[in-house]
């Protein structure tokens, strides 16, 4: 018999068809199809937004463009300049400086707050949750220009509160000494807020009974915490430490409208550096560089969070 049917001892043999998945559906309705189908435009833009540019940045970082000569392959000589040079280095020693302070300090304050307003029973904390939520909605430029007004030397308000209590005024963002801490009060008011919701949600996850096991064994709050809310709390807490990590490495809006690096280079944090070279000196080979030394900053710090807080399963 001819056809796509062939009987031979009494068995049907089919003609191959289409490849199917499980349970007999077409490849290309399987569950790793339509998995992909709904991955494909973040990996679009993943590559796009993110992998293309940053291969562009380094391929950029291997060349000289000069109006004279047009663009010319340095290899690493780019990067041999950045390191020779006093701004650079000093850049990475500020940047450096300013995320060891400002990492811990608004991780420690988030944490204290999301358990303030979830564990502890707080009059008006609704209130006041609102009331530390708020920066989130204002814009950083925004920020920057109201604390500008606070940190104003003469007639500012932090002035002013210090006169109250009898204290001499301070230079703040006018200051070398000074005009770090200025930037990272202001970023800790707008971030602390922002990282305390990721908190807040991850000690609501965290089962009652524990915490009711721990009041009947009679563990004291700073017990509880220590070995309750600070062990469950270990996802999201590393995600909102690397979060905050990559956040505030790129911080630049308020350096911009502050300081503009000042005084004496006190706040010139990298991607400030990187905007100057670039766009202020027109040395586009070199910025570039600098956006790969910065991102490998980042990808070791990150690393080093991971390994810190990585917990055994």
């Amino acid at each position: 018999m001819s056809g796509p049917v062939a009987r031979a001892g009494g068995r049907a043999h089919t003609a191959p068809g289409p490849r199917r998945g499980h349970r007999g559906t077409p490849w290309w309705r399987g569950t790793a199809a339509v998995a992909l189908a709904f991955l494909l435009p973040s990996l679009v833009a993943l590559t796009l937004l993110r992998l293309l540019p940053g291969a562009t940045a380094l391929w950029g970082s291997l060349h000289h463009t000069s109006l004279l000569s047009g663009e010319s392959f340095v290899g690493l000589g780019n990067y041999l300049n950045l390191f020779s040079n006093a701004d650079f280095r000093n850049a990475v020693g500020v940047t450096l400086l300013f995320t060891l302070v400002v990492n811990p300090l608004q991780i420690a304050v988030s944490i204290a707050l999301a358990v303030l307003y979830t564990r502890r029973r707080m009059a008006g904390a609704k209130v006041w949750r609102a009331l530390v939520i708020l920066p989130i909605a204002t814009p950083p430029a925004v920020s920057a220009v109201v604390w500008s007004v606070i940190f104003r030397p003469e007639g500012g308000l932090a002035n002013a509160l210090l006169a109250v209590v009898g204290l001499p005024p301070q230079g703040y963002l006018t200051s070398p000494d000074q005009a770090l801490a200025s930037i990272i009060v202001l970023l800790s008011w707008i971030g602390v807020g922002y990282w305390m919701l990721f908190l807040i949600a991850g000690i609501n996850d965290i089962p009652t009974d524990l915490y009711e096991a721990a009041e009947l064994d009679g563990a004291s709050p700073a017990r509880t915490f220590l070995s309750v809310t600070l062990p469950l709390l270990r996802r999201p807490l590393s995600f909102v430490l690397v979060a905050a990590t990559v956040s505030n490495l790129l911080v630049f809006a308020p350096v911009q409208i502050l300081t503009g690096g000042g005084p004496e280079g006190s706040t010139n944090l990298l991607m400030y550096d990187i905007y100057s070279r670039a766009y202020a000196l027109g040395d586009m080979g070199r910025a570039q560089a600098e956006v790969v030394v910065l991102v490998v900053i980042t990808l070791v710090i990150v690393a080093v969070q991971f390994r810190m807080l990585r917990s055994e399963d």
